[in-house]
């Protein structure tokens, strides 16, 4: 099965993306940092508190920087809905009547080598508010998962070299 690809699945004008990023760690201590949601507030700018099983269909609790208004965090709540360990970590917020924004954040990884990967992360505002969500939310979305991306690549060579 060829990797999860959401550039090939979602229309462009709703999809956002972090550049790649490539890091000189191995994929799985990549993966290790983004399913250790306790320590997100150690190295995480973005998602500062994360809390989750990890199960497929499980929530999500997060507290987000708020971007758009400096200095304040935002709850979110989203649902597990892809788990390839060292490949793909998604989770989901669903279409619902109280909050038609539905959206799907996928953080993928691609091993380069046995030490080096490369990480990229993508979030799509799917459903038929997808497009104003992209308007809105587009900018200051992209630069919050390019400072994770950046953080996380930190975070991963540190413990790489210091055989962590």
């Amino acid at each position: 099965m060829p990797p999860y690809n959401p550039f090939a699945l979602y229309d462009p004008s709703i999809l956002v993306a972090s550049d790649p990023v490539e890091i000189a760690a191995p994929a799985m201590l990549v993966w290790d940092i983004l399913t250790d949601m306790p320590r997100y507030g150690e190295w995480n700018p973005f998602c500062v508190w994360a809390q989750s099983t990890l199960e497929m269909g499980a929530a999500v609790h997060m507290r987000l920087v708020n971007y758009p208004d400096p200095g304040s965090l935002a709850p979110n709540c989203e649902y597990i809905c892809a788990f390839e360990p060292g490949a793909l970590l998604s989770w989901e917020l669903p279409d619902t009547e109280a909050w038609p924004y539905p959206a799907r954040r996928d953080q993928m990884i691609t091993p380069l080598g046995p030490d080096s990967c490369r990480y990229q992360s993508t979030d799509a505002f799917t459903g038929p508010n997808g497009i104003h969500v992209m308007r809105f939310c587009g900018p200051w979305v992209t630069r919050a998962f390019n400072d994770t991306a950046k953080a996380l690549k930190l975070r991963a060579e540190a413990m790489h070299r210091a055989g962590t």
